[in-house]
């Protein structure tokens, strides 16, 4: 059987096409503790768009591009935040939810209300 190289950015012939799979991989990327997933989708999606018209927005070279983009490529934050941005997104951080935390926090209030309590009725 004889097999050929695809490649996802082939696919992605109009911005809502580039929008579409960004956001799926945002979303894909919550669950998901590998960064590297996050910077691939930015990758494909800045070869959709065309390397040349993200570096030219970016003020990147083409060639950094590439090498920050690949699989085993890792950009700097300023360059992420950058392709980010050329693409119609920004970078935000926001909590990590952890249910041990919330339900330890959560019990130490509890324990502290629970202790003020019986020594007021003393």
């Amino acid at each position: 059987m004889k097999t050929t190289k695809w490649d996802i950015y082939e696919e992605l012939n109009t911005e809502e096409d580039i929008q579409a799979f960004v956001e799926a991989s945002i979303a894909e990327a919550e669950n998901d503790t590998d960064p590297s997933l996050l910077a691939h989708a930015l990758g494909v999606a800045a070869k959709a768009r065309g390397m040349l018209a993200v570096s030219r927005d970016t003020g990147v070279d083409r060639a950094g591009l590439y090498r920050s983009f690949t699989k085993d490529g890792d950009p700097r934050i300023s360059t992420f935040d950058k392709v980010a941005r050329s693409l119609g997104y920004h970078l935000t951080l926001a909590p990590v939810q952890r249910k041990k935390n919330i339900q330890q926090i959560t019990d130490s209030k509890a324990n502290s209300n629970s202790r003020e309590h019986i020594a007021r009725s003393r």
